[in-house]
Parts: structure tokens; C-alpha cells; sequence
């Protein structure tokens, strides 16, 4: 059993929002923070748009795959946030839970895209200022 806090980010296909979010808390978190991403339905590959607005901040996120959501995963953290997965994300007594209502950016283009990851920059590097207060003061600058 870790003592790293966890977190697992959910969205419908994994493939978008859930994926950046990940990114971003295993970039600006420097490893203190162990980090899941699912999908109740996961797409068969990670949105390309994402991927490219998230290299240019300096996250690759190229080498991920869309995972389904198991009740094992929200089991193993400590946070679950969900990105707009619905009904469809598994409810564990305990956890801590939060919904980041974003946009959702598949289909849409690059300007809409770096405004969704800029949004969830944000909300990560508030949730790690609270997981993980030591590491968000001495984080990744971007």
C-alpha cells in the first residue's frame, strides 16, 4: 500500500479531459502522487487534438491508452474526479469525490482544446495544492 495520495480521473471515453488531467498531475506533481485515468466506454485511441495542445505545454501524453473504469481502480484512490462520465462511474463509500463539469473537446479544434487543458491545469494544480502541499510550491513551471 502506497502512501502517495491517489487519484483517479473518469470521463466516457478516456480519451480527452480524463487524459490531460492525468498528464498533468503526474507532470506538476513530480511523482508524489499516484495517478489513474478510465472510461466507462473508452474510445480506441486518445484524442490527437489532446495530445497535441498537451506537447505544447510540455506534457506527452502519446504514449497512453484509453483504459475502462473497474471498481477496483475508484477502489485504489484516494479521490475520484469525474469529467463527465455520468451516471456510468462506480460510487465507493469513503472516497472523496469531485465533478469537474469541462467541455468536452473531442471533435472540436485546437482553440477550443487549449482552453479545456488550461481550464484543467488549473483545477490540478489546486487539487495538488491540497494533496500534496510541499510539491505543488516546487512543481514543474510552465
Amino acid at each position: 500500500m502506497s502512501d502517495k495520495p491517489s487519484v483517479i480521473f473518469v470521463c466516457v471515453h478516456n480519451a480527452g479531459r480524463s487524459q490531460m488531467a492525468a498528464g498533468f498531475t503526474t507532470a506538476l506533481s513530480g511523482g508524489a502522487v499516484e495517478v489513474r485515468s478510465a472510461g466507462s466506454v473508452p474510445a480506441e485511441r486518445i484524442n490527437p487534438v489532446a495530445v497535441q495542445a498537451m506537447a505544447e505545454v510540455g506534457v506527452d501524453i502519446t504514449a497512453e491508452q484509453p483504459k475502462v473504469l473497474t471498481p477496483e481502480a475508484v477502489q485504489a484512490s484516494d479521490v475520484v474526479i469525474t469529467t463527465g462520465c455520468g451516471d456510468a462511474c462506480p460510487f465507493h463509500p469513503g472516497k472523496r469525490y469531485e465533478d469537474w463539469e469541462l467541455t468536452d473537446p473531442a471533435g472540436q479544434g485546437i482553440e477550443v482544446v487549449r482552453l479545456v487543458r488550461d481550464e484543467i491545469r488549473g483545477r490540478v494544480e489546486a487539487l495538488l495544492a491540497e494533496l500534496v502541499p510541499t510539491a505543488a510550491a516546487g512543481g514543474a513551471q510552465g
